[in-house]
């Protein structure tokens, strides 16, 4: 019984490591799709939420069945509970970055933004790529990130570049609006991932991630 416990959180491991391998890549293609204004890039990402969302009720029925035949206690109930809150974060990153694509579909053949607010949309996704990267190795290693609030920090001096930018154009307002829409999208990839770090690190330490302290230095 507990080697076919210990088989199953393996593969549940395993999805979840092949879930931020998916977010990670939509979020490149989204970034791909906002330079290029590249269709076939959008629907690339389109295809790879998909096959996120399909992984992520995939997982939810394997911890289901874990908990219900297992009766998992202690650290392997914690194991449980951490990697189906960690799909729920995955699933949010996917649904996101493909809403941003939503907005690279609409405006085809021309570019989502002119070239000076594109050239910052383009760096919160590959931000938001990054940090899916990161987000990827503590889910396969169990190991936290290291980078102490760093892509945070980062993404909120974009967004704050976003709003200064926008605030400057003069362009109807339902197109700023939707520009404005999009890096939050963007924006929010970077909440999701630290939501992980912070479940990793209840895994490995037993400290909720609500009493973790802040860290923003």
């Amino acid at each position: 019984m507990r080697t076919q416990f210990t088989r199953e959180l393996i593969a549940l491991t395993n999805d979840l490591t092949l879930m931020c391998r998916l977010a990670h890549d939509a979020a490149e293609r989204v970034t791909d799709a906002l330079v290029g204004a590249d269709l076939t890039a959008t629907y690339e990402v389109f295809a790879l939420d998909e096959q996120l969302q399909k992984m992520y009720g995939a997982c939810e029925a394997r911890t289901v069945v874990l908990l219900a035949l297992q009766a998992p206690v202690a650290r392997d109930l914690r194991h449980v509970v951490t990697a189906i809150q960690i799909a729920s974060e995955l699933s949010r990153i996917g649904w996101l970055i493909s809403r941003a694509a939503d907005q690279v579909y609409k405006s085809h053949p021309e570019h989502v933004a002119p070239q000076p607010i594109l050239t910052i949309l383009t760096d919160m996704g590959r931000l938001a790529a990054h940090r899916t990267s990161i987000a990827g190795e503590g889910v396969a290693t169990g190991q936290h990130g290291q980078e102490h609030g760093f892509p945070s920090r980062a993404m909120d001096e974009l967004h704050q570049r976003l709003h200064n930018a926008l605030g400057a154009w003069t362009e109807p307002t339902d197109a700023a609006i939707d520009i404005a829409l999009l890096g939050s999208h963007l924006e929010r990839c970077i909440d999701h991932t630290d939501r992980i770090d912070r479940l990793i690190r209840f895994l490995d330490t037993g400290i909720p991630p609500t009493a973790q302290p802040a860290e923003n230095t």
